[in-house]
């Protein structure tokens, strides 16, 4: 058996912070194996810079994932391009519209893990159709443990992702939304899923920005800049352990360190 981390969406200078002064010891207590993380908010100001990708991933992240914020930062261009072994994007943008890769094959060396990054489309940018893109990389992956991000707004969506690579893959992960959803679950005793991990950065705040202007923007529906949040934070992620050999998951639990 061996031991996954998941973080969610991490959040700021702030989140990459706090990040940075729990991982090494909830890898410690977890006896992890590999460290996930969805870093496509983890820049100042959103999106993911060099800066705050070689924060997460000196802390002790294996894999970056991100989202729709994955290219907000025009320094984000290049980094997908040289570092898209460990670094990747969702993969169903167009053919040729964006530098990097949608998933990454991770040498374990006995064994090896692939982690796909999928964005949903309800209520979302139009790109490719997830489901078919998702069938698309399936076809071309040889090792059973498979663990897709799916970056998404829609619950709705994310359950028929969930439900669709129900004995597929390993793991079905949702992020985006920032909220810990408590429907984790081993579906058919083979695929973790929940349909959101979270988020890590400042838990008194509205998805880690300030409360007000986003109070602001709703009441008046009117221009207002967003800031990031101060204070108190919580890191929220998920635990999965499964089996190298067969690719199933037997066991997930969710985290929250405040």
């Amino acid at each position: 058996m061996k031991n996954l981390l998941f973080i969610g969406d991490v959040v700021g200078k702030i989140g990459c912070d706090f990040l940075v002064s729990k991982l090494n010891s909830i890898k410690k207590s977890y006896n992890i194996d590999i460290t996930i993380v969805n870093a496509e908010n983890s820049a100042q100001g959103n999106g993911i810079t060099p800066k705050s990708a070689n924060i997460l991933l000196n802390a002790g992240a294996d894999i970056l994932t991100t989202g729709n914020h994955a290219f907000r930062r025009k320094e984000a261009y290049d980094l997908f391009e040289y570092k898209s072994y460990c670094i990747i994007r969702p993969a169903n943008y167009p053919e040729g519209s964006a530098p990097g890769k949608g998933f990454c094959i991770f040498d374990m060396g006995a064994y090896s893990i692939a982690v796909i990054n999928l964005m949903g489309t309800a209520f979302m940018d139009s790109l490719d159709n997830p489901f078919t893109k998702i069938d698309e990389i399936l076809e071309n992956i040889e090792t059973p443990n498979i663990f897709l991000d799916f970056h998404a707004e829609a619950t709705s969506e994310k359950k028929a992702m969930g439900h669709y690579l129900t004995g597929k893959v390993s793991g079905v992960f949702g992020t985006h939304t920032h909220v810990q959803t408590t429907d984790e679950i081993i579906l058919e005793n083979h695929t973790a899923y929940i349909t959101d991990a979270g988020m890590t950065g400042v838990e008194h705040s509205c998805l880690g920005v300030e409360i007000k202007p986003v109070v602001d923007r709703f009441r008046f529906h009117m221009p207002v800049r967003f800031q990031e949040a101060s204070g108190d934070c919580f890191l929220c992620g998920i635990f999965v352990q499964f089996d190298e050999k067969t690719g199933k998951s037997h066991k997930i639990e969710r985290i929250i360190i405040r």
